[in-house]
């Protein structure tokens, strides 16, 4: 079946470079920047708004370059699968030359947010920041020779955790916030792209690449239950050393709760062959915010 006509707003000659940046879907903008805010908030009881504002537009531009990147390797791959024919490169309404530009500025913009931060934090920022770029490049590759890609794109997300703390204390001498916090990340990351394989899977066979969601074949839901329940652990005990107040427990049981809430409907939808992947993934992204706020509230009343 072709890809359905362009609509007039998707006509608009800046409208394949904002999909090319998935500016056009800020979900998985947000999801990388939830963790950042996580250790922000673990960090310190009241983050400067400026190096807030910084690490948001670090974060845009570096998901944006991975987006790029992500397109770039897998474009003739795309072009073949259901859910990503219709990318700007797959389709070729991008060249992959002004794509690679595109990428080139993002990194650039990346780089200059890390010399804008506050001096002392600054030259271990700038370490992270580089030692961030192989895993981002390498990621889109991994389906290709990893049987679990999904860990790299956590370790990966893991890079907006420790930036932020570095550029706000200086080290990464965190202790257990840091720790729990980074550690919460991985997991929670590795879940939510775990899901988000699932719809692939069929297309991933066919072409032979990999996902941790071929890989664990029907023990997919559980290893992710497994991972959201960690994850959630382990950002707890995080927050329980650091410190936070009274105000953080009541938020982020809810956010526990919706967390298994939404794996009994991952199971209950595996099971009759039809898991609403990009429901689950907006609702992480929900979930994720809301351990945030409790995060922020957490710091209020403490």
């Amino acid at each position: 079946m072709p890809p359905a006509p362009l609509t007039p707003a998707a006509a608009r000659p800046w409208t394949p470079w904002l999909q090319l940046l998935r500016w056009d879907r800020p979900t998985g903008r947000l999801i990388l920047l939830l963790p950042a805010g996580w250790s922000l908030w673990l960090a310190d009881a009241t983050p400067p708004a400026t190096l807030v504002g910084l690490i948001l537009l670090g974060g845009l531009a570096v998901s944006g370059a991975g987006c790029i990147a992500n397109d770039l390797w897998d474009r003739r791959i795309d072009a073949a699968v259901q859910r990503t024919r219709d990318r700007p490169l797959a389709r070729g309404a991008i060249a992959p030359g002004p794509a690679a530009a595109l990428l080139l500025i993002c990194l650039l913009l990346a780089l200059l947010v890390v010399l804008a931060l506050p001096a002392e934090g600054r030259p271990l920022s700038l370490g992270l920041a580089l030692l961030t770029l192989p895993p981002v490049l390498l990621y889109p590759s991994a389906k290709r020779w990893c049987p679990l890609p999904q860990l790299v794109l956590s370790l990966c997300w893991g890079f907006a955790v420790l930036i932020p703390w570095a550029a706000l204390r200086g080290d990464l001498a965190g202790g257990w916030p840091l720790i729990g916090c980074w550690g919460a990340t991985l997991l929670w990351t590795f879940g939510f792209d775990t899901v988000y394989a699932m719809a692939d899977r069929e297309d991933d066979r066919r072409l032979g690449v990999r996902s941790s969601a071929l890989t664990l074949g029907p023990r997919v839901v559980p290893v992710v239950a497994i991972t959201y329940a960690l994850a959630w652990l382990l950002l707890l005990s995080a927050a329980w050393s650091a410190g936070v107040g009274i105000a953080f427990w009541p938020v982020a049981l809810v956010a526990g709760v919706a967390l298994g809430r939404e794996t009994l409907l991952l199971a209950r939808q595996e099971t009759a062959g039809r898991p609403l992947v990009a429901r689950h993934f907006s609702r992480q992204v929900r979930i994720g915010a809301l351990l945030l706020l409790a995060l922020i509230l957490g710091r209020v009343s403490g």
